[in-house]
């Protein structure tokens, strides 16, 4: 099974829409994505990410939603880094 985790656009760094990257918060924690497959997104944009590709632009609604859920089932863990 896929699951594509919903985060927001911190920054974006590159021209060259195939190597363009940003700097996503998911719920507090920042991870570095792929945005080829979502040549529109800006900054403050949610996408969804899977795989460290963002594979769609969403409204922030839906990703509150989702964030919630995936919090209070604990969906969010494994993007902790291990200390």
């Amino acid at each position: 099974m896929c699951l594509a985790v919903p985060g927001k656009i911190e920054s974006i760094e590159g021209a060259d829409p195939i190597f363009r990257m940003g700097k996503v918060c998911f719920g507090g924690i920042v991870k570095s994505v792929n945005l080829a497959c979502v040549p529109d997104a800006r900054t403050g944009d949610y996408v969804l990410v899977h795989a460290g590709f963002a594979i769609n632009v969403i409204d922030e609604e839906e990703a509150r939603k989702t964030l919630e859920c995936l919090d209070e089932i604990g969906g969010l863990d494994f993007l902790e880094t291990p200390q």
